[in-house]
């Protein structure tokens, strides 16, 4: 009988998205359950399963759980075939070193589109070229010709970082940064990930207006771009 698995999110966290695009590369069945992002409205039965009280969660055929998307990706890759990690030793601790970097890249990202206000946004998009410099350093060393972090097939790393790479560029259409095309390799990265199956597969449909509807609901300055209309922009001054 064939594993269940059912995965606990909220609509936008990039965090459960690394699981979901580890899921759907493998080609796992699984099960999607929103959470409420107010904490206080979280299930009790939710709270028992993350110590944290935060989502990713994956509940295995309904008596196991696991937390932390790292944990997950890793569990996932271990237990079903094919394995997205390389089996070289050392090449597998370079990728565990970059997803352990992954932290660094998010909040980079997630701080400057989440700002409050505009004197926020600018001094946090001072923060990005650091990171991106570095992951285009890697992308640079690779040796290889392929066009994921390990060459022509989708890997650990490429899961965890699509889904900053995705909010980026999200933010990059409203507010257009000039800072991605400094990078070359990391932009020739970010559009093979956004063109990836998987990556397509990882969220709710129409997800860039729902992304945006959100800077909206939270009040955060770059929602001030957001066309009345649906996904769009205008100069958010």
């Amino acid at each position: 009988m064939a594993t269940k698995f059912m995965l606990c999110s909220f609509r936008t966290c990039p965090w459960v998205q690394r699981a979901a695009i580890v899921l759907r590369a493998k080609q796992i069945a699984y099960d999607i359950t929103y959470i409420d992002q107010e904490r206080d409205k979280r299930p009790d039965w939710f709270m028992a399963i993350s110590p944290h009280g935060k989502v990713p969660a994956l509940v295995i055929d309904g008596k196991e759980a696991l937390f932390e998307s790292n944990a997950i990706a890793e569990y996932l890759d271990e237990t079903i075939a094919p394995r997205l990690a390389p089996e070289d030793p050392l090449a597998r601790a370079r990728n565990r070193a970059w997803t352990d970097y992954l932290p660094t890249f998010a909040i980079a990202v997630s701080l400057t589109s989440y700002a409050n206000s505009q004197e926020i946004f600018d001094a946090k998009k001072e923060k990005i070229p650091e990171p991106f410099s570095k992951l285009d350093a890697a992308l640079a060393k690779r040796g290889n010709d392929g066009p994921y972090f390990n060459g022509d097939k989708l890997s650990l790393v490429d899961a965890g970082y699509a889904p900053f790479l995705q909010r980026f560029t999200f933010m990059n259409r409203l507010k257009p940064l000039d800072i991605i095309e400094r990078y070359p390799h990391l932009a020739a990265w970010r559009d093979a990930l956004l063109a990836d199956p998987a990556v397509i597969a990882s969220t709710v449909t129409d997800f860039e207006a729902v992304w945006q509807e959100q800077l909206v609901v939270r009040g955060r300055w770059l929602g001030r771009a957001v066309s009345k209309d649906g996904v769009g922009a205008s100069s958010a001054a």
